[in-house]
């Protein structure tokens, strides 16, 4: 009788793991219909399902042919469908053609949208010639668009000659204005050599701003020295600027030392002034 219960409970308890599994299995194949997975298995649909995925498939291909995609099926439109896929298609390609992007197939366009198209790109090739861009095609110019993108191509290389960025053509340039880009170079690398830049050539410079940078570069060694940084390069300072360099440090010694903050050297300190510490802790041994 005992043994007959525990037979009952095992067959119900795994005929309930097979239930799981199976449900588990079919909720994953619905799962995969639904989002359209080639993993689907529609046998395994019951009818409702199988209504509910084909419902859902139709209006996906609707989609994907209303966005112009290449997974489009119009065997699989209705009338209605196939005549707002018609209408969609010829606006996207008119689209295409009027903002130069994508694919145009200019024998689908009516006369009146290829004219509008034709005045589109003539305005965007003007437009391209006078950025200075590649697919600029000049032969398509009138005289005076052409005119037009030459007085800009002339300007966007003065403006990279002034600036020094960009391409320059210094042949292009007229008297005054190589003047006045060479003044320019000038001021730049003279500022360059200022700021202590990488860019600046000394030898561009005049022996007056030589010196002034010389003197400027001097006094800004000497301040880092002074304060003690990294930056101080010792062996530039003179004789003077480093006898002051050694007054300011030895003053600085001497204020650690006597305020017990900071670094201190008691062997740099005068025999006046070490009188004058107090005695320095000592360690007692345990």
């Amino acid at each position: 009788m005992q043994r007959s219960f525990w037979f009952v409970i095992l067959c119900f308890s795994f005929w309930q793991v097979v239930a799981l599994a199976q449900s588990s299995d079919h909720e994953q194949n619905l799962s995969a219909c639904k989002s359209g997975s080639v993993s689907c298995d529609h046998a395994q649909l019951t009818q409702s399902e199988a209504s509910a995925i084909a419902a859902a498939e139709h209006q996906r291909n609707f989609s994907d042919c209303m966005n112009v995609f290449g997974s489009c099926d119009y065997s699989r439109l209705t009338g209605p469908e196939a005549n707002a896929v018609a209408i969609a298609e010829h606006d996207h390609n008119l689209s295409n053609c009027t903002g130069g992007l994508g694919t145009c197939d200019h024998s689908k366009l009516t006369l009146l949208e290829e004219k509008a198209v034709a005045a589109a790109e003539h305005d965007r090739n003007i437009s391209n010639c006078t950025d200075g861009s590649r697919s600029c095609d000049r032969s398509k110019l009138s005289h005076h668009e052409a005119n037009a993108a030459a007085i800009a191509e002339h300007e966007r290389n003065l403006s990279n000659c002034t600036d020094g960025f960009g391409t320059c053509d210094p042949t292009k340039l007229t008297k005054a204005e190589a003047r006045a880009v060479a003044i320019a170079d000038h001021q730049r690398n003279l500022s360059d050599c200022n700021q202590g830049a990488g860019t600046c050539d000394y030898s561009k410079l005049t022996q007056r701003e030589t010196k002034a940078i010389a003197g400027a570069e001097q006094q800004h060694n000497f301040a880092e020295c002074s304060r003690g940084t990294d930056a101080c390069n010792y062996s530039k300072l003179t004789e003077s600027e480093a006898a002051r360099v050694a007054v300011a440090e030895h003053q600085r010694n001497y204020k650690a030392c006597l305020s017990g903050y900071g670094y201190c050297d008691r062997s740099r300190l005068t025999p006046i002034e070490s009188g004058g510490l107090p005695n320095e802790p000592t360690t007692t041994a345990h």
